[in-house]
């Protein structure tokens, strides 16, 4: 078959090697061009081979995965590297780390580093593969290049521990914001430049394991200037706090509208649903007070319920398909007439920030 996605495989386990490779095969439009044992065999490969896809370990011998990604990423800007990282703690700050610095997305090992059963995530590993193809051209990259570069998060005293724990206990709105695949990357540049006196609680869902969205939450509280945690039943939403959405359970929001709470149920195909979350808000606190986002992921979770939202006079806002690492959800909004404001990563937060200042104005009506 011609025109095969080329993939290269890095891991310093034979075993792991072997396996990555016979998921590959199972789809003919794939193909292994080559495998590395570790970082500086990963760089070899790339220069020799000139894979379209690379998917990486990250604790190796001689080099590490973040160390050799960062090489191959300076030399090759275009090729999309995928993290296969351990569950574990450890693992999940590692891959975080290397979100930060470039990669395309991680697939989690589901029994750490060398894990027999990593067939179990091997339809992830393809549908990622091929997302990360679809994905890899240079006019997204320059748009998110350019985007770092003139983006730089608001120096405010809200950044000091001290300032963040000065907050009332009001709550004018609710943003709600729902990302998937590409989306910690997508977070770290819009959650940082909001200000600390946001005037609404803010709620995340982001596609996620449940061992992954604690330290995840713990990143973000370092880089955000409002107060920021994984969210637990009873936490009291307020202007200038946000709260990730744990793994394996559907945030929702209490009767009174105000205490959050966490429930096994309805079991949907991710855990967290932004369409569940959304919509116990909806149901909960009025459209007029709420703010829906959908970035970056695949499928179409928060489509419907931004369809909703704007029906029942709330601001909804998609990214823009120039910086989307996948199209599918903000697309599924944008086309069943859920957004609002369509616009690039890099100006959503701004965006934030007029749709609460426009509740703001409504309510002082």
């Amino acid at each position: 078959m011609r025109n095969r996605i080329k993939v290269l495989i890095v891991d310093d386990s034979a075993l792991m090697r072997k396996a990555l490779r016979d998921i590959v095969l199972t789809d003919g439009a794939l193909e292994v061009v080559g495998t590395a044992r570790d970082g500086q065999d990963a760089i070899d490969k790339v220069k020799e081979l000139k894979p379209d896809v690379i998917t990486m370990d990250i604790n190796m011998p001689v080099m590490d995965g973040l160390t050799s990604m960062q090489h191959i990423l300076n030399d090759y800007p275009e090729i999309p590297i995928i993290i296969i990282s351990s569950l574990s703690t450890e693992g999940a700050l590692t891959t975080f780390e290397a979100l930060a610095l470039g990669a395309f997305d991680y697939v989690a090992k589901p029994s750490g580093t060398v894990s027999s059963d990593i067939h179990v995530v091997g339809r992830e590993i393809i549908e990622k593969v091929k997302l990360a193809y679809k994905s890899a051209n240079r006019k997204n990259l320059s748009n998110r290049i350019r985007a770092r570069s003139t983006t730089a998060p608001r120096k405010t005293a809200a950044y000091s521990r001290k300032s963040r724990m000065v907050q009332s206990n009001d709550l004018s709105a609710i943003v709600v914001i729902g990302v998937s695949t590409g989306g910690p990357g997508t977070l770290m540049e819009v959650l940082p430049q909001l200000p600390s006196d946001l005037k609404a609680a803010v709620l995340v869902v982001q596609h996620m394991p449940p061992t992954f969205t604690s330290s995840f939450a713990r990143r973000m509280a370092e880089a955000c200037a409002i107060s920021f945690k994984e969210a637990e039943a009873g936490d009291v939403l307020a202007n200038g706090r946000g709260y990730l959405a744990p793994g394996g359970y559907q945030l929702l929001v209490h009767r009174d509208g105000r205490l959050l709470r966490l429930s096994s149920s309805p079991v949907t195909q991710f855990m967290p649903s932004v369409n569940v979350t959304m919509e116990s808000v909806l149901e909960r606190c009025g459209g007029e007070k709420v703010v829906g986002v959908i970035m970056t992921g695949m499928g179409d979770d928060g489509a419907d319920a931004m369809v909703k939202i704007r029906k029942s006079g709330g601001i909804t806002i998609a990214e823009d398909e120039s910086t989307a690492i996948v199209f599918g959800m903000p697309q599924e909004a944008i086309n069943r007439g859920g957004a609002e404001i369509v616009v690039p990563s890099y100006k959503v937060a701004d965006e934030i920030i007029k749709a609460v200042n426009r509740i703001q104005n409504v309510q002082k009506i």
